[in-house]
Formats: structure tokens, sequence, C-alpha cells
């Protein structure tokens, strides 16, 4: 005859509450929909009630986030050069690779966008900061899409000036943006740069321009027209490494 064991019931799983202001008008909403004595007008107070305290719990999220993304974030390496104001200042790619992994670590996400308002002349840059918890802050900056040099003369073509105009305002968006400082004898954005070698030579500001133009148009038909013509004016400046810098950056080899 077979016996069969009877086993005590498994203990029950502490269950976590959330205590949260919204957590806890979710809960009263809850309640208060189940009563068909409700007043709509009261139901729907209590919904924008919820939707307020949801939102403003989302924004101090993403402002402890923020601070917890830039409390690991230091300075970062300068690798290009401006030869008019003879200052060096870090590409967008030089930030974005050492700041992405910080930031998405903490819950961000960037989003840019081309914005309206912007002056005459001028190409508006949108960033959308989103975080996880559900809070999102734009920031926009203007920048000069004119065409124009130093002296005033025409150097670029109009759409060259606004697709170079809005790889700029993503370089400064994303420093200001999370507070980052640029320091030429820093090393910190020279992480993947083999011990004991030196970070490579500047690019040109000139020659970055160019770069930034043909890359943001990349992938579309007009690109191939856009290496042409960038290896055309960098040629006419007689900038043989600005012309190896460009060639890299596009992937061809300089042999």
């Amino acid at each position: 005859m077979n016996e069969v064991t009877t086993r005590p019931p498994a203990p029950a799983l502490p269950v976590q509450v959330d205590n949260s202001e919204a957590a806890k008008l979710t809960r009263a909403i809850i309640a208060a929909a189940k009563n068909p004595e409700i007043q709509m007008d009261k139901m729907e107070r209590l919904l924008d009630l919820h939707e307020r305290i949801t939102a403003k719990e989302a924004e101090q999220q993403f402002n402890t986030a923020m601070v917890g993304a830039q409390s690991q974030m230091g300075r970062i390496a300068a690798d290009a050069v401006n030869p008019q104001t003879r200052s060096q200042y870090a590409s967008y790619a030089q930030l974005d690779r050492y700041l992405r992994p910080l930031y998405t670590g903490s819950g961000f996400s960037l989003s840019f966008d081309e914005g309206e308002g912007a002056a005459e002349g001028f190409v508006r840059v949108v960033c959308y900061v989103a975080h996880i918890g559900g809070h999102t802050r734009t920031y926009h900056c203007d920048i000069p899409a004119d065409g124009k040099g130093a002296k005033g003369g025409d150097v670029m073509t109009r759409t060259h000036a606004v697709g170079s105009g809005k790889s700029y305002g993503k370089r400064y968006l994303l420093k200001d943006i999370f507070n980052v400082a640029v320091g030429e004898d820093d090393d910190d954005g020279n992480a993947a740069s083999p011990p004991g070698t030196a970070p490579p030579k500047p690019v040109s500001e000139f020659t970055q321009g160019w770069i930034d133009y043909a890359l943001s148009v990349k992938g579309t038909p007009e690109f191939q027209a856009a290496c042409k013509q960038a290896r055309a004016e960098i040629s006419k400046s007689r900038d043989i490494q600005g012309l190896k810098d460009f060639n890299a950056a596009m992937g061809v080899s300089n042999a």
C-alpha cells in the first residue's frame, strides 16, 4: 500500500509594498473607481493629482541620476584643433566614445533633432535627454550656418554649412548637458590608446567640418558627391594631412 506524503505549505514570500506618493495615490484611485457613488469630477481631480505627482517623482529620479552620471565624468582630452584660434577641442566622436557608456549606464538616452525658431543664418539643434524613470528634458542651441568664414567670405555651401552647424551643435550640447570639461593635458578620453602611446595628431577644424558634413549624409545618394567636394576643398588648402584625416574618417586607405 502506497503512503501519501503531505508536505507543509511553502512559506509565503514577503511582498514589497511601494509606498511612494504616486503608488499610494494609485491605490486610492483604484479604490475610488470601485465605489459606484464616486463623483466624476472628484475622480478627474484624483487623476490630475496622480499625473502631477508621477511627473514630479520622475523629475526627481532624473536629477538624482544626473548627479550620479556626472560624478563619474572627468575631463576629456582634446583630439582636434582650430587653426584660426590655435585652440584644441574634443570632437563629437571623442565625447561620445567616453560619455555614452556613462550616461546610458545611468538610465539616460539622447535624441537630436533640428528645431524651429533660429534666427536667419542659424540652425537650431535640439537634444531630448530622456531618463528611464519617465522624465525628458529638452536642450537647444543656435549655431551659425551661413557658410561664412572668419573673414566673412563664403567658404561653404548652404547645405554644407547646415550639416556642419548641426554637428557642431551636437558637440556643444553633449558637452554642456553633462557639464564636461575638456583639457588637452588629460588622458581621460584616450583610454583606448595603447599604453605608452601618444594621442593621434589633432584634426584641423576645417577638415573636421568637411568630415562632419560627409558623415551627416552618409548612406544617402549625396554621400559620394559630398566626399568629392570635401576632397577638392581640402586639396585647395594644400593640407596633405587634412586629406589623409578625411580619408581615414571615411574608411579609405591612404596607401
